[in-house]
């Protein structure tokens, strides 16, 4: 015996040879554990202590502090903060140069002031959404606490997975998730499903024997892997690798690679924003060097007044609120999506989804339900297809090319009958029902065949069958027998056999046709074996069914049995000449993974949009074209590009990337090869989303512009690669998430075009009332220097007031009806495109104009002055003339939020689809009246009540903006037409 613990000389607990071709004792003592009694608990705490826990490694979690600083991680955050130092530098040098005895301006840089508090609230609103999204997706990665099986100290225990140990013997049963990679050194008819690790949808048998040499990944029988399951049979194992140690972790470190790139959304408000701080310098520029030239800096207040400009010129051209609703809008798209299953990491992925133009996505259990479902039974009268999909047993038989109620029909059923029944007494199966919904246990392909068995009602009669020996199925001798007993009759005991149909095939003499048997002839095997051809072909995997009376209730009575000197039956299993042997052919299956029935409605949906739909498997070509097939991913004629077909064209790019474009079904990938597929449709100008469970999806996930796992199926390392995870792990979410994606980036492009074109008539009516300040009567008598038309509050509060509410409730307009109906957007098409800054410009200059006619009518010495405004003076006029330029401001921006909503329609058409937007427009009505009539806030914002007349001039000049639009619409709607 091995002993645990050795406190003067500690074990390596290493292993340098691969275990899968070192003896399993061998192993054992490399990693100091006795196989029959496993590690003690205290040397397992010890190796727990030095290997850490049996878990992938992961970025150590960002500090709140710093998630709260990243919100500031914006150029026009950048350029609202420089604002605020030149205005904070203003005060300063204006209250160091104040007169003796002067007030000396204001007590506090009231500016600089509330354009922090606004940068604050902007980031508090973004910090608190992100930190949402980030719980429901913890939230989710909690749904189970998985456990393990281990052998300590003599006594089998529960343990936590975090907590198995190099050197652990891991007891493994059917259902288990495999915790660790393990050296296997005991099984008993042990089949894991390794379609996580490798891709392959059917479960594979595993024994302990040594290999002869190395094998590939897929091919090692004796050992397992962490992320795998058992579907079948029992089994021991030493963990030889944890956590990052194991096949999983090096699938993980792939990922390390791949760096997260901006979204294109991002860009373009980088891009934006950079055009926006450029035009605001040179803007500014402009105007103080024309200043300089023209009147001359005499002292430090033209200094002063000059650095106002500049920061009025700022907030006029920044939207303040530009942050904040990105966020809100994006956070409300996260929330639907979530009500709809689809839980999103990161709040800007939302608009990538969107711009989707490839869905890049695994079969097994994403396409397909990863059920095994038996559509077709072939016997010697003919065949029949079975309906219903999955582990549900609903569905009935209907005759292939035939009358179902023909006289052949009826012989037919008797055939299909046998042949499931025997299918379901050669079986270590179990179809369980679990409040409502129906459960495998076991190997899916042993379960299909009950399924299929009680959908037909066959397995009712073999009810009177019990089993009393077994030949457990291997994959050299692909086949296996049960040996039962009929109490029905005398206890007379029955062969049934299951097996690959060419194998079974060769241990059958006879043939049962419409319940009569008779000779199997050469004629009959050619048959047979073509229909395993076609099968086949069609992407069927093929099971065998046989059966052979005994006519014995005695096992030591059959012919050729081995007893020994106590009369005793020797092993069974080792005496299969003896009865697999003169068997009847009863029939076969065909088996197939189905795909979900609601994938091919998503997947036609998805075309309509001009998405292209690519499968990318580790499965069968046959396989993998035919579900693709049955999906409309491609033709009845369509076929799979192999991965070593990829392979060898590796060294040519522009090959590679040809075969791409054109190719829709990639099988027998590694996942170097997803990682490449998707690089090579990202370089042909695609967003590429990638939807995947399996470990072996991560590393293209990862990669792809959004990435989605499966948050049911899905393995941790794929969640964690993922940018969006389907809690349903449905694929017809993801085009729900796409549909909802192009809805949320058509509101962006709405309150974008609608926030622009008004900043862009702030920044025009700062400039040019300075530049034609001469000419509007915009000046301060015995005062020289500038004098800016509106003051930095106003503008300030025209951002504050038309910027949140009325863009906030554009960003939840209404999908239109073709939303679904278009090409998706191509990644060099910016999301502000020359037709939009063509609208925000002509927007903003119209805007600018009425602004400042409505100004220039209340000042004398303009070009539309009111005759009766002489009998003020100049400072009430400035005060009154601002109020009126504040307020055509506010309203000919409200009147713009209904014109932006389309850069073509009209806005006369859904002029009353969105309730919020006219709760917005009629609250900053509400809010600009109280600036204007209640006394302190006058004071505040430099304002005076206005006269009915001067409302009806504001409102009137304000609304010229939507008449402009209208007019430029049905100009360029009839450019357009004749286009």
């Amino acid at each position: 015996m091995q002993s645990n613990e050795h406190p003067q000389a500690p074990s390596p607990y290493s292993l340098d040879a691969d275990p899968s071709l070192t003896d399993a004792q061998d192993v054992a003592q490399a990693l100091d554990v006795n196989p029959s009694t496993g590690l003690s608990a205290s040397e397992a705490a010890r190796r727990l202590e030095r290997f850490g826990p049996n878990e992938l490694a992961s970025a150590p979690p960002v500090p709140k502090w710093k998630k709260f600083l990243a919100q500031f991680k914006d150029p026009l955050v950048y350029l609202l903060l420089a604002a605020t130092v030149i205005s904070v530098i203003a005060w300063v040098v204006e209250r160091m140069n104040a007169e003796p005895g002067a007030a000396g301006g204001e007590a506090l840089p009231f500016d600089a002031i509330v354009i922090v508090l606004i940068l604050i609230v902007n980031a508090v609103l973004g910090y608190i959404q992100e930190a949402k999204a980030e719980q429901a997706v913890e939230a989710l990665a909690q749904m189970t606490a998985p456990q393990t099986n281990v052998l300590r100290d003599g006594v089998i225990s529960h343990i936590n997975t975090t907590d198995v140990v190099p050197g652990d013997v891991i007891v493994l049963g059917e259902g288990d998730s495999v915790s660790a990679d393990a050296r296997l050194f005991a099984a008993a008819s042990l089949r894991v499903a390794e379609a996580s690790l490798t891709g392959e949808s059917v479960a594979v048998g595993k024994k302990p024997d040594t290999l002869a040499e190395a094998k590939a990944l897929g091919d090692r029988a004796n050992m397992v892997f962490n992320g795998t399951s058992i579907t079948q049979g029992t089994g021991r194992a030493i963990v030889t690798g944890t956590g990052m140690n194991t096949q999983v972790g090096k699938i993980a470190d792939l990922l390390s690679a791949a760096d997260g790139e901006k979204t294109p959304l991002q860009k373009e408000m980088d891009y934006v924003s950079k055009v926006l701080g450029l035009a605001v310098c040179a803007i500014a520029l402009v105007v103080l060097a024309a200043l300089a030239i023209m009147e001359g800096f005499g002292d430090v207040h033209d200094v002063i007044e000059s650095l106002l400009l500049a920061v009025s010129l700022a907030v006029a051209a920044v939207p303040e609120g530009l942050a904040a609703i990105l966020t809100v809008v994006l956070a409300l798209g996260v929330q639907r999506m979530a009500a709809h299953h689809a839980i999103v990491k990161k709040l800007h992925s939302v608009e990538t989804l969107g711009s989707a133009s490839v869905i890049c996505s695994d079969k097994t259990g994403t396409l397909t339900r990863n059920e095994m479902t038996v559509e077709r039974v072939v016997t010697p009268s003919g065949e029949v297809q079975i309906t219903g999909t999955g582990y549900a047993p609903e569905g009935r038989m209907a005759m292939v090319g035939g009358d179902d109620n023909s006289a052949v029909a009826q012989g037919l059923k008797t055939e299909v009958l046998a042949t499931l029944g025997a299918g379901v007494l050669a079986n270590d199966g179990e179809l369980r029902e679990s409040d409502g919904s129906w459960q495998a246990v076991g190997d899916p392909t042993e379960v299909s065949l009950i399924v299929a068995a009680r959908k037909v009602k066959a397995d009712r009669r073999m009810a009177n069958f019990q089993r009393v020996a077994e030949i457990p199925f291997t994959s050299e001798r692909k086949r296996m027998s049960v040996i039962a007993k009929d109490s029905a009759d005398a206890g007379k005991l029955t062969v049934f056999a299951k097996g690959a149909p060419d194998v079974l095939l060769g241990y059958c003499t006879r043939v049962a046709v419409a319940g009569a048997v008779r000779p199997l002839t050469e004629g009959d095997r050619q048959t047979i074996l073509a229909s395993v051809e076609r099968l086949s072909g069609e992407a069927y995997r093929t099971l065998g069914q046989a059966y052979r009376p005994l006519e014995t209730n005695s096992l030591a009575e059959v012919p050729g049995i081995l007893t020994n000197a106590a009369g005793q039956i020797a092993d069974i299993a080792e005496q299969s000449d003896a009865i697999e042997t003169d068997m009847i052919w009863a029939g076969m299956v065909g088996i197939i993974d189905p795909p979900r029935v609601e994938v091919r409605d998503s997947v036609a949906e998805a075309h309509r949009a001009g998405i292209r739909t690519v499968m990318i498997t580790g499965d069968h070509p046959l396989t993998a074209a035919r579900i693709a097939s049955d999906l409309g991913i491609i033709g009845k004629d369509g076929t799979a590009l192999t991965g070593d077909q990829l392979d060898q064209l590796a060294g040519d790019q522009a090959a590679f990337d040809r075969a791409t474009a054109t190719t829709s079904v990639f099988a027998r990938v590694a996942p170097e090869h997803k990682l490449n597929i998707v690089e090579s449709l990202q370089r042909q100008g695609n967003i590429v989303a990638m939807t995947g469970d399996g470990v072996n999806d991560a590393p293209a996930v990862k990669t792809a512009d959004i990435g989605v796992a499966m948050g049911i199926t899905g393995t941790e390392v794929t969640k964690q690669s993922a940018t969006m995870i389907l809690a349903d792990d449905n694929f017809s979410t993801i085009v729900a998430a796409v549909r909802e994606g192009r809805v949320i980036f058509d509101n962006i492009r709405k309150f974008l075009r609608y926030l622009l074109s008004s900043n862009v008539g702030e920044v025009f009516t700062v400039f040019f009332g300075v530049v034609l300040a001469g000419w509007l009567g915009i000046t301060q008598p015995g005062v020289s220097g500038v004098t800016v038309p509106l003051l930095a509050t106003q503008l300030l509060w025209i951002n504050l007031l038309t910027d949140a509410a009325p863009a906030l409730a554009m960003g939840v307009d209404p999908q239109t009806e073709d939303v679904m109906r278009r090409s998706p957007r191509k990644t060099n098409e910016r999301v502000i495109d020359a037709a939009m800054w063509g609208d925000i410009l002509f927007i903003g200059f119209v805007m600018a104009a009425v602004t400042l006619i409505g100004m220039d009518m209340h000042l004398s010495g303009g070009l539309f002055t009111d005759r009766s405004i002489g009998a003020l003076g100049h400072e009430a006029q400035m005060v009154e003339a601002r109020t009126m330029g504040f307020t055509i401001l506010v309203f000919a921006q409200l009147f713009n939020a209904l014109a932006s909503r389309s850069h073509l329609q009209s806005a006369f058409i859904g002029l009353f689809s969105n309730r919020w937007l006219w709760g917005a427009i009629g609250l900053s009505v509400v809010l600009q009246l109280v600036v204007i009539y209640v006394p302190f806030l006058n004071t505040a914002f430099g304002t005076t009540p206005l006269s009915p007349m001067a409302w009806l001039e504001c409102v009137g000049l304000a609304a010229f903006v939507l008449v402009a639009s209208e007019l430029r619409k049905c100009v360029l709607r009839a450019m357009a037409a004749r286009r």
